[in-house]
């Protein structure tokens, strides 16, 4: 079989949805929503190219369900239904195609920069960032039990108000640090009641989320959830936890799970800093722990991070390691890319490289490469083409000063709520 063939097979999840190909667009954090976090046509526009562009599964950047509470300036938050003409429109050029548009929920907790917050961040337990951040981040509160409950019911809140919409298929963010995360892990959630300590405990907040979740939507609908395979923290979320999560939630009904890792103190998901250079060359950063997951769950895998060449991505497929290609970069830079590889043609490998400005301080901040990427996705928004050339130095200091402007606003705006 080509890889073509391989990368070209459709996919049926045990809901009975069936998706059209193997490509999944992995979220990325769009930022282009209004300051007080509606949605814009421009989300429509750059998920109609992505659509055209051959991917048979586009999430979306994280929709968060609290607008006190989000994770940057221009964040898309829906609580309601006040959006509701704009989410159709969204949802309807995502899937225009014949492919798949997922929303990607999620909260922030204490994962808000200190510039945007208002007022207290929330997690499971009042523990700080590292020295690296704690300047950056606020110390947060520790929840208490009738906003987690509250919090739980945003969730499947939000989910239904998608549904409604059109969109086909929702993703609970537990990875990269942000809450549902930071309540899986050892290190963030110091709990001793019901929602910590064990982990059983501690996995108790997204396995409540799931069921409200399917509860709202049904059995026939996509429920996914994107999971570390670990934080790569002294005490927090290991490999065995990680896959102990996985087979509960298999064995809940859920339908995909994406595998991904990191979070803001180690950002493994933002390149391949840190990573082996084998795993590097072999492109797939979580495919190691994919196979030890494929021994326990039979539930489709969606790993992300590394993978760049159709070669790699069929070999990952046909291995049984995952079901779904997971890529979020290249196709910021070419939307067109699963396209390419459909048709057939020999030795497609993407273009994206690492983006480097040369100054070393600068280079090593994490801030760096995703600014140049958000510039991409703000291009197409715009209804204009990516451009692989432009100066990553522009494009930090154009995303730093909306950023900044942004976070101020929002501040503003917040504080009235």
């Amino acid at each position: 079989m080509s890889h073509a063939d391989t990368l070209s097979q459709t996919l049926t999840l045990p809901c009975g949805v069936t998706l059209p190909n193997r490509f999944g667009k992995s979220a990325m954090s769009e930022a282009l929503g209004t300051i007080d976090n509606h949605v814009t046509p421009k989300l429509e526009r750059l998920y109609a190219r992505w659509a055209k562009g051959g991917t048979g599964l586009n999430i979306t950047g994280n929709i968060m369900i609290d607008r006190r509470h989000t994770g940057e300036p221009n964040n898309v938050v829906v609580e309601d239904e006040r959006d509701m003409p704009l989410l159709k429109r969204w949802a309807e050029a995502g899937k225009s195609q014949g492919g798949a548009i997922w929303v990607q929920l999620n909260h922030p907790g204490k994962q808000i920069p200190r510039m945007l917050a208002s007022g207290d961040t929330l997690s499971p337990s009042a523990v700080p960032f590292g020295k690296e951040l704690k300047s950056a981040f606020k110390t947060p509160r520790a929840l208490t039990e009738e906003e987690i409950q509250d919090i739980i019911q945003r969730f499947a809140r939000t989910a239904s108000i998608c549904k409604k919409a059109g969109f086909t298929g929702v993703q609970i963010h537990g990875a990269h640090g942000y809450l549902v995360s930071q309540f899986l892990s050892g290190h963030h959630n110091r709990r001793t009641d019901q929602w910590g300590g064990s982990l059983e405990n501690r996995m108790r907040f997204p396995l409540e989320i799931y069921r409200a979740i399917r509860k709202e939507v049904g059995e026939g609908y996509p429920v996914s959830i994107k999971l570390n395979s670990a934080d790569f923290q002294r005490g927090g979320f290991s490999e065995e936890e990680s896959m102990t999560v996985a087979k509960t939630l298999a064995d809940e009904g859920l339908d995909l799970l994406e595998i991904s890792g990191g979070n803001y103190e180690n950002p493994v998901m933002a390149g391949a800093k840190g990573v082996r250079e084998s795993t590097v060359n072999r492109e797939a950063y979580f495919l190691d722990y994919a196979n030890e997951i494929r021994k326990r769950v039979s539930v489709p895998l969606m790993v992300t991070g590394g993978f760049r060449s159709a070669k790699a991505m069929a070999e990952a497929v046909n291995s049984g390691a995952t079901d779904v290609i997971g890529i979020a970069r290249p196709l910021a830079v070419e939307p067109d890319l699963p396209n390419a590889i459909q048709a057939g043609r020999e030795g497609v490998v993407s273009r994206v490289t690492p983006r480097k400005t040369g100054i070393k301080a600068i280079d090593e901040m994490a801030m760096m490469e995703v600014s140049w990427y958000t510039r991409q996705l703000h291009r197409m928004g715009a209804g204009k083409e990516p451009k692989p050339n432009e100066s990553v130095l522009l494009a930090l200091f154009k995303v730093i000063a909306t950023m900044g402007v942004g976070s101020f606003k929002t501040r503003r705006l917040r504080a009235n709520i």
